[in-house]
């Protein structure tokens, strides 16, 4: 028995040296330690207009904007974020000392921006430090000055307000830290280009690519074995971003991805939803240079296993009667041939993005979109909704029909899929015919 206990003491000991080493690895906010910690974001004043320059470069890169900034002002905070555990609400980012950051120290700062650890607790992963924990000291010495010529702006906000018990306890993101937080900066790799490096910086860093584009599992953290694969963000899906030929970039020229990346469009498919709006308010701001860098490291990405998706069976028949309402409803834009407009609307020739998970076109169906606003394409095209013309299974066909021609092969797209995203969105019911 003395033994057996003995054995379970050796057991606990073990245990709890390793989750102390755990904890010490994804708390430690000793790298912080590099900025100071005695001046509060309210009184803090620069009078380097390069840094603060850089800073905003910094910010546009971690698309700080598209979800900071709401009706109550820029970065005042307030956009809602739907999560599987509850929904959350933005933080108010500025200056002002009492709602906002303004209380916070650079060192604060730091670990809030690096660590997520906030001044009201522990931060969720929606807010992604997962990805900022890579940015290096300089980048973040140069967003802390331009965060101080940002405008405060007094606007109370209950962050986790929507989550319930207990997802709302932010202690228990110390737990989620030790399983999935890598609390480490960026080290380029030696072997690869400065370009490859830059890129990876970008896209692993202040773009946070993998928090959209990489699947997550049961506790909201990214799979990495399945990096950059494509994942659901709640009524939208994020595509493959490797070079996967059938789902991904594969084909894609690094011109190509800085093309999308700065205008919103490579020319064959075109930036919609929560992608329109990073591109307005962060990558079209990257320099060509940066933009290249993104295309470079992303094109030298393996390809992911997805298999090329099966061909929906349509018969002759079929296929002539929705040639007919593709000619009549969708030609007009996305033209006889599935051509689309180059740089406004999206081709369906040739177009990977559409052959994979279908939620995206339904989504497009169901409630419109619009096109990314950016510099260099300021008229951003519009699709309206066919939510109140079309019922579910015409959806599902005509769908199915574009994921079928012009060379494309796709699984058939469900009309109880339709339906489901239907109620999903709150999208309006098909007006009813009195003929039938």
């Amino acid at each position: 028995m003395a033994k057996w206990i003995k054995i379970a003491g050796g057991v606990v000991v073990v245990a709890a040296i390793g989750a102390g080493g755990w904890a010490w690895s994804s708390l430690n906010t000793s790298r912080s330690n590099v900025a100071d910690d005695s001046v509060t974001l309210a009184e803090f004043t620069s009078d380097d207009a390069e840094a603060i320059e850089r800073g905003e470069y910094v910010m546009r890169m971690g698309d700080c904007a598209a979800c900071h900034t709401r009706e109550d002002g820029e970065f005042a905070g307030g956009y809602q974020i739907a999560t599987p555990f509850g929904t959350l609400v933005s933080s108010n980012i500025t200056p002002d000392a009492e709602t906002g950051i303004g209380g916070m120290t650079e060192k604060d700062f730091f670990n809030a921006i690096r660590q997520g650890i906030g001044q009201h607790g522990m931060l969720y992963p929606a807010m992604p430090y997962t990805a900022y924990a890579k940015f290096t000291d300089e980048d973040m010495h140069d967003l802390w000055a331009y965060m101080s010529t940002v405008e405060p702006i007094s606007n109370d906000i209950d962050e986790n307000g929507g989550m319930p018990f207990p997802f709302n306890i932010r202690l228990a993101m110390a737990g989620w830290d030790m399983l999935f937080f890598d609390n480490e900066g960026f080290e380029p790799v030696a072997s690869e280009s400065d370009d490859w490096n830059r890129g990876k910086y970008i896209v692993d860093g202040g773009g946070h690519c993998a928090a959209c584009h990489s699947p997550r599992n049961a506790l909201g953290a990214e799979v990495a074995s399945a990096y950059l694969q494509g994942g659901n963000i709640g009524d939208w899906y994020a595509p493959d971003l490797t070079q996967n030929p059938h789902v991904g970039l594969g084909g894609s020229s690094a011109e190509d991805i800085a093309s999308y990346l700065k205008t919103g469009s490579d020319g064959v498919a075109v930036a919609a939803g929560p992608m329109a709006e990073a591109v307005e308010h962060s990558l079209q701001y990257l320099t060509d240079e940066d933009a290249l860098a993104v295309g470079t490291y992303l094109t030298a990405l393996p390809a992911s296993d997805t298999p090329a998706p099966a061909a929906a069976s349509l018969g002759d028949a079929d296929t002539a009667r929705l040639a007919d309402v593709y000619e009549v409803n969708c030609s007009a834009c996305h033209g006889l041939q599935g051509e689309g407009i180059k740089g406004m609307v999206p081709a369906f020739d040739g177009n990977h993005g559409l052959l994979t998970d279908p939620t995206n076109m339904i989504h497009v169906m169901l409630k419109g979109a619009r096109a990314a606003h950016s510099h260099t394409a300021e008229t951003a095209a519009g699709m309206p909704s066919f939510a109140w013309k079309m019922d579910d299974e015409d959806i599902a066909e005509i769908l199915t029909y574009v994921r079928n021609s012009w060379g494309n092969a796709g699984e058939a797209v469900s009309a109880g899929k339709v339906g489901e995203m239907r109620e999903q969105l709150g999208a309006r019911e098909p007006l009813s015919n009195p003929g039938s």
